[in-house]
């Protein structure tokens, strides 16, 4: 059995906060239990783009603060880190801690933002697709880590958590690479859960404050959901969150693989939860997007049928020139280089898509939106 907490808690006042947080780690054993006095911790955090708090696209800066307060009082050093989508440097850096909030913790806490940019090679034995990682060169210098997460709704992957917020210990472009690799869902949820297993959380928080729902993990909208998430298992706190969301746990790829994998059962059967009453905490109109499963037709039309209907129903990305600001973002960013500036606008071409809607992940202006055709609509609730 893997322990979730569920914690109230209506807003980022900070002393509120820290309450929550303190009892989020005597719900999960206490701090003790995981971490040694005078070990460092680097909190994994979700810096996805330059986004504002109040944006929801990235964890609350005050959530990790109360985070690392925690850690420090209780006697353990803390790194503040992740490896955004996109280029990563220190100039990138600087920027997003900046604008996400970042620089204030450290201004208050002795806590470290890492600016180490450098990558290694992490072997990783457990891995079903990866069985080596180039990840941030940050994680050989921590004795352990501590995922933090957002609660957000996903074009791609459905929802992203506690697992797939891992992701961002690759270290670079290289994520890039993994999305032109594996571009379909199965492969790449697989994926994700290898990276998570490489990078071995000993413990998860999600910040379920303020989520956000719709186009996330950039474009959607915040959304209250009043709760901090704590659990001993990544892959049992996603169960979790996303059933407080209104999201059938296992229609979520990667706990979908995890499922498949027996790192968790995709219910509650193998969750001890503490803390507050879920029923509490669950959201029935939370906008969640649509994704189109690999396998949607499967067993249910001849093949040659499935195979022509697939290709007309893949969703696209639809570029919104009138609000496009020419940032070049998307194009740079492209795993498979498939989008040309014309006349500073984006212009895709779709036989060459992969659809990882990275585009849309990273546009700092929400001009990119994802078009899903009515039929895959239609036929996804079959």
């Amino acid at each position: 059995m893997e322990i979730v907490s569920l914690i109230g808690c209506k807003d980022y006042e900070y002393d509120q906060l820290k309450t929550c947080i303190k009892e989020t780690f005597e719900n999960l054993g206490g701090i003790e239990k995981y971490i040694s006095r005078g070990e460092t911790v680097l909190l994994k955090v979700n810096l996805l783009m330059k986004k504002r708090p109040e944006e929801a696209t990235t964890t609350h800066p005050k959530f990790v603060k109360a985070l690392a307060d925690e850690l420090i009082d209780y006697g353990a050093k803390v790194i503040i880190g992740d490896s955004p989508g996109g280029p990563f440097n220190k100039k990138i850096l600087q920027g997003i801690y900046s604008i996400c909030g970042y620089e204030e913790i450290a201004k208050d806490l002795p806590v470290v933002l890492n600016y180490n940019t450098n990558s290694v090679e992490i072997s990783n034995e457990e891995g079903l697709i990866l069985k080596r990682i180039k990840g941030i060169e940050v994680l050989k210098e921590v004795d352990k880590v501590i995922s933090v997460s957002k609660l957000k709704t996903h074009g791609m992957m459905l929802f992203t958590g506690a697992v797939k917020n891992m992701f961002g210990i690759v270290a670079g472009l290289e994520k890039a690479e993994y999305h032109v690799r594996m571009p379909n869902n199965v492969d790449f949820s697989n994926a994700l859960v290898d990276i998570c297993l490489a990078a071995k959380p000993i413990l998860s928080f999600m910040d379920g404050i303020v989520g956000m729902e719709g186009a996330g993990p950039s474009g959607g909208d915040p959304r209250e959901v009043g709760v901090v998430i704590g659990s001993t298992s990544p892959y049992h706190l996603d169960v979790a969150a996303t059933t407080i969301i209104g999201i059938e746990p296992t229609k979520v790829p990667t706990i979908e693989r995890c499922v498949e994998r027996e790192l968790c059962k995709g219910n509650f059967e193998d969750i001890e939860l503490k803390g507050e009453n879920i029923e509490k905490f669950i959201v029935n109109d939370f906008v969640v997007p649509e994704i189109r499963s690999l396998d949607l037709l499967e067993g249910k039309i001849p093949k040659f049928l499935r195979d022509i209907l697939n290709g007309l129903l893949q969703p696209k990305p639809v570029f919104m020139h009138d609000q496009c600001i020419g940032c070049r973002d998307c194009a740079n960013n492209c795993p498979p280089r498939v989008i040309e500036m014309v006349n500073k606008k984006p212009m895709v071409n779709l036989d060459e898509c992969i659809r990882c809607f990275c585009c849309q992940e990273l546009c700092p202006v929400q001009a990119v939106h994802i078009y899903r055709p009515l039929l895959m609509k239609w036929l996804a609730k079959l």
